[in-house]
């Protein structure tokens, strides 16, 4: 926070990092509670498999356990979780690769514009290839830089930028936006 104080979820997520270096599995339950939903959301962007995300969820909160001492907290707990959640989308998407079923859409009662545009946003993001929708996913929708992108991708920064620009070249066709 700009005026220094730290913040109510910020000194809840020390007392809990504390509480899991002590070997204290609440806290483990804590950290779930306040990471589990983005941990989720990012591995469901980057495999567009729900039960791959929740996989990766288990997986990695397991990780969190068993590597808390390699947390040096140099950075946020955030960072380092999403680091080990984006690690594990890519090593499950480059274990096996399974065809993604668009589910069928829930019935409403009114039409909701602003859901239905996110609805939209999300099935194009699915339906994009797995190398565009990796990028654009860490890049648009994380923060990550291509250069972090490369290094967990294993591609050239370039290969990265190229990936992007894909993306949202088949994003806009695909939301009927032409032009940029």
């Amino acid at each position: 926070m700009a005026s220094g104080r730290t913040s109510v979820p910020e000194l809840e997520e020390k007392e809990l990092l504390t509480g899991l270096r002590s070997g204290d599995e609440r806290a483990l339950e804590g950290l779930y509670r306040l990471h589990a939903g983005r941990v989720y959301a990012l591995g469901l962007r980057l495999t567009a498999d729900p039960s791959r995300a929740e996989e990766i969820v288990q997986d990695v909160f397991l990780q969190v356990w068993r590597r808390i001492g390699s947390f040096e907290g140099r950075s946020r707990f955030s960072t380092w979780l999403y680091r080990l959640a984006v690690n594990r989308s890519l090593d499950t998407i480059r274990g096996g690769r399974r065809e993604w079923q668009e589910p069928e859409a829930p019935e409403r009662a009114a039409p909701d514009h602003g859901l239905e545009m996110t609805m939209d946003l999300e099935r194009a993001i699915t339906a994009l290839p797995e190398g565009a929708r990796v990028v654009f996913v860490l890049h648009d929708v994380e923060g990550y830089r291509h250069e972090e992108i490369g290094a967990f991708c294993g591609i050239a920064p370039g290969t990265s930028k190229a990936q992007l620009f894909r993306a949202r070249r088949l994003l806009r066709a695909r939301l009927g936006r032409r032009h940029p």
